[in-house]
């Protein structure tokens, strides 16, 4: 084989090596905010990416080794790096049509583990293939580079130094720079593009594969087109919002009724406004009762937490319901607190603490008459927010007659189940906890304190609200949160604990959630499935 000119410039060598391990770990964190709005970004999805990426580093490095072997021709390797740089570039154009595809394909044939599957076969489609490609990049580097055996060592460990620092950059810019700054399809476009760049300084350096260097520039070119586009939910044309922060996708998308927030799920609603300054006919409404426990009408101002602010939903309600309560928010996501002021109307009154909830509770020592913890999204519940330490935390900040209510955003059917963990962890920390399920959706609320008697109390308050609505003639506001709030308690049930809990040190809560969210797809798919097994294809489109 005749040597390459560029081959005898080891800098030419070693960028190619960080590089490409820059794009690998670039490609990883894109593929968990592609999958994050079909599958969401928990832990689960985690181990599938990282599970998978590795599976084709592996084969790739394998491969790239026995192929170096075999024929050295260093053509070889950067035509594979085209390869890769194309696929990667394509991906924002076929991939979430790859990936609703793969889901409609599997979700009328698997009953269990359905989003572990899915998310599983999805990356294995869209990804191993470019993954093992670049995997041959280092064996295949270490023939080119090594001219002895005398410093081999040296320069193998410089090609893994430069890959490592790849790596690491690779892992910081998508995360703080890119994806905050232009969202993932353009984070994909822009390592894609490196790629090809250093691919193709190569054929132009060597003057050979002209033909597949033009090719490929096109192909990149019109990747670049239809793929710089950042919607995920690609069916909607009137979203006032649709984009990406460092934690979460977000969608803001207005109804006639409504401006609702969706983070990291393309349907399900993290917070909402409604026009009107109404009930929401979700859970919020439940929360409600939380304020009347703790004595809201018989107090000269109530102070209130909201652990998981979002867009301030909850403290819009109390407020509006409430004359006395004086609230603020924590929400680890600056971008949400943004959304908040320019969408949903949340009051600058209302302050707002950009931190982490667990963190920010070890971080103050006030005391609260009532804490809500909304921070769980499908099967995405941070774990340190739902053990036994966290619970007890939360009672250290609560006034002697303070209560907690948690929204838990699946309801268990079988035994064990995530809400059976939470409802038991709870309550090995609180003396009163009751539960409520909400009418519209899974959800199902929590109420804890250490106080006696709080659905008494609850009722009194009730009481209290009617005779200011009577006197300061506001029935039309008091009325609704009165009838309300009776359904409230009337559909309220004292909690039996059991012996199930939720430590620090064991808190599967993925695992359990997985299993919630089986329950609910089968529930959501029985009719779908029904007429796709009794009328094939066909009926069913007619149907939808």
């Amino acid at each position: 084989m005749k040597e390459k000119p560029i081959l005898r410039n080891k800098a030419y060598l070693y960028l190619t090596e960080f590089f490409a391990g820059m794009s690998i770990m670039a490609v990883e964190l894109g593929a968990s905010r592609l999958l994050a709005p079909y599958f969401s970004s928990s832990q689960i999805v985690w181990t599938i990416i990282i599970g998978t990426i590795m599976i084709a580093m592996a084969l790739g490095n394998i491969y790239g080794g026995r192929s170096a072997d075999k024929d050295p021709d260093p053509d070889r390797l950067y035509k594979r790096m085209i390869f890769a740089a194309l696929w990667i570039a394509g991906i924002p154009v076929l991939g979430k049509y790859v990936i609703l595809a793969i889901s409609g394909a599997l979700i009328f044939s698997i009953s269990n583990n359905f989003l572990i599957i899915a998310a599983f076969v999805a990356c294995m489609v869209i990804f191993v293939f470019p993954l093992f490609l670049l995997g041959t990049v280092t064996p295949s580097l270490v023939k080119y580079t090594t001219d002895s055996l005398d410093d081999n060592g040296r320069i193998v460990g410089a090609l893994c130094a430069y890959n490592t620092v790849g790596s690491i950059i690779g892992t910081f810019l998508p995360t703080f720079v890119t994806i905050p700054a232009v969202g993932t399809s353009i984070t994909f476009l822009i390592f894609a593009g490196i790629l090809l760049a250093l691919a193709l300084i190569y054929f132009f350096s060597t003057r050979a594969k002209l033909k597949t260097v033009a090719v490929s520039i096109v192909v990149f070119l019109i990747c670049v087109t239809f793929g710089h586009n950042n919607s995920f939910a690609f069916w909607e044309d009137d979203l006032k919002y649709e984009g990406e922060s460092v934690y979460n996708y977000l969608q803001v998308k207005e109804t006639e009724s409504s401006i609702i927030l969706s983070t990291n799920v393309l349907f399900g609603v993290q917070s909402i406004l409604k026009k009107d300054e109404g009930m929401t006919g979700m859970y919020y409404d439940y929360a409600m009762a939380a304020p009347l426990m703790a004595k809201v009408g018989e107090k000269e101002n109530l102070d209130v937490l909201i652990l998981g602010m979002g867009t301030g939903t909850y403290a819009s309600q109390c407020m509006h319901y409430f004359d006395n309560v004086n609230v603020e928010g924590v929400e680890i996501d600056e971008k949400i607190t943004g959304l908040a002021a320019e969408h949903f109307e949340l009051s600058g009154d209302v302050p707002v603490t950009t931190y982490d909830g667990r963190a920010y509770l070890n971080a103050t020592d006030r005391k609260y008459d009532v804490i809500m913890v909304d921070a769980y999204q499908d099967i995405t519940i941070p774990f340190q927010m739902a053990t036994i330490e966290f619970f007890d935390l939360v009672k250290k900040h609560l006034t002697a007659d303070g209560v907690m209510v948690l929204n838990m955003n699946m309801r268990g059917q079988k035994e064990g189940n995530i809400n059976q963990y939470l409802a038991d962890t709870v309550s090995n920390v609180f003396r009163e906890v009751y539960t409520v399920d909400v009418l519209a959706g899974t959800n199902r609320e929590l109420f804890a304190s250490n106080a006696k008697g709080i659905k008494e109390v609850m009722r009194k308050n009730i009481g209290i609200q009617a005779d200011i609505a009577a006197k300061e003639e506001e029935e039309d506001r008091k009325t609704e949160l009165i009838y309300m709030m009776n359904r409230v308690s009337r559909d309220m049930k004292a909690y039996k604990a059991g012996d199930y809990c939720l430590t620090d040190d064991r808190a599967p809560v993925e695992l359990l959630s997985m299993r919630a969210i089986d329950d609910i797809i089968k529930d959501e798919v029985k009719i779908y499935k029904g007429l796709y097994e009794r009328y094939g294809v066909s009926g069913l489109l007619d149907y939808l």
